[in-house]
């Protein structure tokens, strides 16, 4: 988001109960830091893989939309069979967790998660073949860092090393197949800097940020807002919950 003409970052947390959103100068552990709800968080964190979340000591699962998104265009841009199956398995794997959710039950059976697993590493092995490691050119020019790989192969060494965070959701019925909820609670952010195109001051980006992650909260909680709202200005405000019942 832009404070008075230069960029500073917003970081949101939501889940069940809980939204809250923060700004900062600076966009990685730092700020985190200073939040203060990830360095004391013992849940299971959905993001999309960003390297300053994993130095928390949190459980960690992958959001499995912003994998269908990159998959979707492989499909389209690489036509590569195995992305598609990917996409399927995600899918069948999501479809029968809510299955089961539905049916009361707190645990896929060990059979089904077995045939899942192996799915999983066949269409890994088929993406593989796909995408080779290419040799090195002894005649290229010397370049620092790792070598340059396509976007299927990142994506594909993305989700062999981190399978347990990919299919956590199918683990733990606790934890969502995606954080699509914390993508719909910034859409009053990126409302608000369309609008207003920048936040005037410091102090004024952090108290929308409060003032919305109060509201989130309170909706989420199901806390008539309005009432809510009242109940601050007459100098008694509602708290929010910080623990489910």
């Amino acid at each position: 988001m832009t404070i008075t003409k230069e960029l500073d970052h917003h970081t949101r947390l939501s889940w069940f109960l809980k939204h809250s959103h923060f700004v900062h100068a600076k966009r990685g552990t730092a700020a985190m830091d200073e939040m203060d709800m990830l360095p004391n968080f013992t849940g299971t964190s959905i993001h999309d893989g960003w390297k300053s979340y994993a130095h928390y000591n949190c459980e960690h699962g992958l959001c499995n939309a912003h994998h269908l998104r990159e998959l979707r265009f492989i499909v389209e841009r690489y036509k590569q069979p195995w992305a598609e199956e990917m996409i399927t398995l995600l899918l069948d794997t999501k479809t029968e967790v809510e299955r089961a959710k539905a049916e009361h039950l707190t645990v896929l059976d060990a059979k089904q998660v077995k045939a899942f697993e192996q799915r999983y590493y066949q269409v890994i092995a088929d993406g593989f073949k796909s995408n080779p490691i290419l040799p090195i050119d002894e005649n290229a020019p010397k370049r620092r860092g790792k070598q340059k790989q396509s976007l299927p192969k990142n994506l594909l060494d993305r989700l062999e090393k981190h399978q347990a965070a990919v299919l956590a959701f199918m683990y733990d019925f606790q934890v969502p197949f995606d954080n699509n909820q914390a993508e719909r609670d910034i859409r009053m952010m990126k409302l608000k800097q369309k609008i207003s195109g920048c936040f005037r001051s410091l102090v004024g980006a952090q108290q929308f940020c409060r003032i919305r992650g109060y509201i989130s909260t309170l909706r989420k909680q199901g806390v008539p807002v309005l009432d809510a709202l009242k109940s601050v200005f007459l100098g008694n405000p509602v708290l929010p919950l910080l623990q489910p019942e």
